[in-house]
């Protein structure tokens, strides 16, 4: 389910963003990508949608970048690092680490995707390797 990325050519400059701005963009990626592998199933619209917030909330997304961690260049480790390291006091919501972690998979996801959308998908396709039925987070609900 990764072929719109690899399709996509290398675009803008994410070397002129910051890493807060790269973590917003990866997490709209992360977003779209989710909801494009749930699209395929029938649900009810409900389901699919709470589907897509527990896989896109922080916990997995820190769960999803403990998957591919050993997968990743030294670059890529890099942009992990920087954003986790811009996260403030975080979210309320979520342990800061854990925030952290996943700001650090969402910059990556951002820089990924005007850098190297190839290699985006390629890392998305081996969280989809590594769990086929279940990509990631864990929702009692979840249409599978």
């Amino acid at each position: 389910m990764t072929d719109w990325l690899r399709l996509l050519k290398p675009s803008g400059s994410p070397e002129e963003l910051g890493p807060l701005q790269l973590a917003w963009l990866g997490d709209a990626v992360w977003e779209m990508h989710q909801r494009l592998l749930l699209c395929r199933k029938p649900a009810k619209s409900k389901e699919l949608h709470k589907t897509v917030v527990s896989r896109v909330k922080a916990e997995a997304q820190a769960d999803a970048l403990q998957m591919i961690n050993v997968f990743l260049t030294d670059l890529e480790k890099d942009f992990v690092r920087r954003g986790r390291n811009r996260v403030g006091r975080g979210s309320r919501k979520v342990e800061i680490a854990t925030y952290a972690k996943a700001t650090g998979f969402e910059t990556l996801i951002g820089w990924l995707f005007l850098k190297d959308p190839a290699r985006l998908a390629q890392l998305l396709d081996r969280l989809e390797e590594t769990h086929p039925t279940r990509p990631i987070a864990t929702n009692k609900n979840e249409p599978y």
